[in-house]
């Protein structure tokens, strides 16, 4: 790991599985010190453990938090501040797709409500949130020293999820709010907090695989790539971070049109599933 004195402070919420556990994993690799949140305790707990198994030495730190509960993301804040310190990356990674993958009149309406609370609202509170820390922490003089990135859909990728309605529209509406947020910190003078656009892709987390389709299946063996994979080429990007915004990528968007031609051409043939939609694991087929 690096030295004590290159490490950053970083806040990954959703940071206990998939994407987010494999982005903690690679901070603290890297030698910063490393926040997460869950909504449960005991995906909480399993996650530090792991981490403390994987990054020996490496300082991690967790609270559970709904992060659509404005108590629980106050409560969470200050908890990350406390525990760091200083809070140069704040990541929002927590989401939802929803409980089921439907037609929107097919959705519970409490499922509906709960995907654009946790998408929309909770990244929209943790970014205020975050704000108010890194306006009291040193000014990192004439450009941004501290940055947020947050998880939004570009226009492609609304229309190409194969996610619900709820799912979309929310993570679309994110999006927006991070322009809107950098329009406002720039009105204001504010220039020492950096807003950003993280563009992963597809990973394969269970959000992404929840309720697809053999079809969407193979779709992913061409077009998505491991958490671990994404995670590894997305931490360099955030820690380098500079400016008051922008979207940092996993891939360029013509390299996944690419990626997208060639499929028809069997591309990555039962890369990650076969025909039927099944996992392919070392050579055998694992039922997901």
């Amino acid at each position: 790991m690096k030295s004590r004195s290159a490490s950053l402070g970083v806040v990954i919420t959703g940071g206990t599985a998939g994407l987010g556990l494999a982005m903690a994993r690679e901070f603290l690799r890297a030698g910063d010190r490393v926040v997460v949140c869950s909504r449960r305790d005991s995906n909480l707990a399993l996650a530090l453990q792991t981490l403390e198994r994987e990054v020996p030495g490496g300082e991690a730190h967790g609270m559970a938090c709904d992060v659509s509960d404005p108590r629980q993301a106050a409560e969470f804040a200050a908890f990350a501040a406390g525990k760091l310190c200083v809070i140069d990356r704040w990541i929002n990674n927590a989401g939802t797709a929803g409980r089921m993958r439907r037609p929107l009149w097919e959705l519970d309406l409490t499922d509906i409500d709960e995907t654009c609370r946790t998408n929309l609202s909770g990244s929209m509170m943790l970014c205020s949130e975050a704000l108010r820390v890194m306006l009291r922490q040193p000014d990192g003089g004439a450009g941004p020293r501290y940055h947020i990135f947050n998880m939004g859909f570009t226009a492609a990728g609304l229309h190409s999820s194969p996610t619900s309605v709820p799912h979309r529209a929310s993570k679309r509406a994110v999006a927006i709010m991070s322009e809107l947020f950098r329009q406002e910190l720039e009105a204001a003078g504010k220039r020492s907090v950096g807003v950003h656009e993280l563009s992963p892709g597809l990973a394969l987390t269970d959000l992404l695989l929840r309720d697809a389709t053999p079809e969407q299946k193979r779709f992913f063996n061409a077009m998505a790539e491991t958490p671990e994979t994404v995670a590894a080429k997305l931490v360099p990007m955030i820690r380098a971070a500079t400016g008051r915004g922008g979207t940092l990528r996993y891939q360029p968007v013509l390299f996944m049109l690419a990626k997208l031609a060639a499929s028809l051409f069997g591309y990555r043939k039962e890369r990650f599933f076969d025909r039927e939609g099944e996992w392919r694991s070392g050579g055998g087929v694992l039922k997901l």
